[in-house]
């Protein structure tokens, strides 16, 4: 059975820092693309930072500079390190699995296996 589980967010204030962490069981972690992605009530689930199964990585324009994502093969977990966050970081963080060994989009659609995600709540 395949499975993502998140953990790890919390309530920082705006400048400060987190670490997401994602266990992934039930499928070869080490050949597939993995994402973090994040939602707030009423808009898209927005595709945060991906990485390969090669360890190329891509992230959205908004959070580039500050947040890093890696994942550790022997493991199985996936992190995302989000430094100098910002209010408009809030929201529910989801990982997932892609549907093959490269991040060709950060698009949703391209993605599956959904954990129950991890909230994030950034106040000023």
């Amino acid at each position: 059975q395949v499975q993502t589980v998140e953990s790890g967010g919390g309530s920082v204030q705006t400048g400060g820092s987190l670490t997401l962490s994602c266990a992934a069981s039930g499928f070869r972690y080490d050949t597939f693309c993995m994402g973090w992605f994040r939602q707030t009530p009423g808009m898209q689930r927005e595709g945060v930072a991906v990485i390969s199964h090669d360890g190329a990585t891509a992230y959205a324009d908004s959070v580039k500079g500050r947040f890093l994502i890696s994942r550790d093969d022997a493991k199985r977990t996936l992190s995302l390190q989000m430094n100098s966050l910002k209010p408009e970081d809030t929201g529910m963080y989801f990982c997932a699995r892609g549907r093959g060994s490269y991040c060709y989009t950060r698009e949703s659609v391209d993605y599956t296996f959904w954990g129950q995600g991890t909230q994030v709540t950034v106040s000023s």
